[in-house]
């Protein structure tokens, strides 16, 4: 009988012991493994963090010649990003150097680099595409091309009279640009080598002003950008070359600027990815032709 009691002992024994295990294993909770990726074995990842929402108001002013593709860039990026507001407006290079550096705007678009009066007012400088520009006349000039000379005799207005170089009779009317344009400075380099404009003529606030002016005035002569040409007006040949994207790689077409957005130091928030949306492949290579200027890397070895 004592041997009974033994083995029924020893039983009820190792069932006790065996419950509390049961019960200790039923308390402890283990948290699920987690891969090298961040994944657990359950299936589920860690979240990635939330893009932060690009938001608030970009103004932008300076050059017109510049403008048509700072608008487009503008509508395409408020598109993607409703929460900004982009405000592009002309008034020349001058105009917004000036105002970027007195911090009127965020960007000063610009057809020319910064003087050395904007040497110590922490410009930062974004090449974003290069411009071809163009001398235009009224259709009803027949010349079809200018030497250099000959546009530089024209615009200093030593040759007055469009029989002198090649064309029917006629007094040639000048269009000119304000002193704050860059275009303006463009032509005084490359065509003048930096001698002066004659003061007669007409001046125009902006390149399609110009456009629209070179199209209603018989005998005239201007200068605008490429985004700018139209059926009513006449695009030269410059020292008997056309413009196009291979003229100009190559050196033989000299008329066009290097576009540029100054912001005041490094840019940030909405002006930041604004001016990275400008600079993206998705721009640079599919919009700025479309546009009709050339990529900013064009001119890069």
């Amino acid at each position: 009988m004592l041997k009974q009691l033994s083995k029924k002992g020893f039983s009820m024994a190792m069932v006790m012991v065996l419950s509390v295990g049961v019960m200790a294993a039923c308390g402890k909770t283990e948290a699920p493994a987690q891969s090298a990726s961040g994944d657990n074995k359950t299936g589920g990842s860690t979240p990635a963090p939330a893009t932060a929402t690009i938001e608030g108001t970009v103004t932008a002013s300076g050059s017109s010649a510049l403008l048509p593709l700072v608008k487009a860039a503008a509508d395409e990026f408020m598109k993607k990003n409703s929460k900004v507001t982009i405000n592009p407006t002309a008034g020349g290079s001058g105009t917004g150097l000036k105002n970027v550096a007195d911090g009127t705007s965020d960007i000063g678009n610009s057809d020319i680099e910064a003087g050395p009066e904007y040497k110590d007012k922490n410009l930062k400088e974004h090449v974003v595409a290069v411009a071809p520009f163009a001398l235009i006349v009224n259709k009803n000039v027949k010349v079809d091309n200018l030497t250099k000379k000959q546009a530089a005799d024209i615009f200093q207005g030593k040759i007055t009279d469009w029989k002198d170089v090649g064309g029917e009779p006629g007094k040639i009317v000048v269009i000119h640009r304000p002193d704050s344009s860059g275009s303006r400075a463009l032509v005084k380099q490359i065509v003048l080598d930096n001698q002066e404009f004659t003061k007669d003529g007409v001046t125009q606030e902006s390149s399609g002003a110009v456009a629209t002016s070179v199209g209603q005035t018989a005998n005239s002569i201007g200068y605008v950008d490429t985004p700018y040409l139209n059926d009513t007006i006449k695009a030269l040949k410059f020292e008997g070359v056309a413009f196009s994207k291979d003229s100009i790689k190559s050196g033989k077409y000299p008329l066009y600027g290097t576009e540029r957005m100054y912001t005041k130091g490094e840019p940030k928030g909405a002006t930041k990815a604004f001016l990275d949306y400008i600079m993206s492949p998705e721009f640079q290579d599919k919009k700025v032709e479309e546009l009709k200027f050339l990529p900013a890397n064009l001119l890069k070895k």
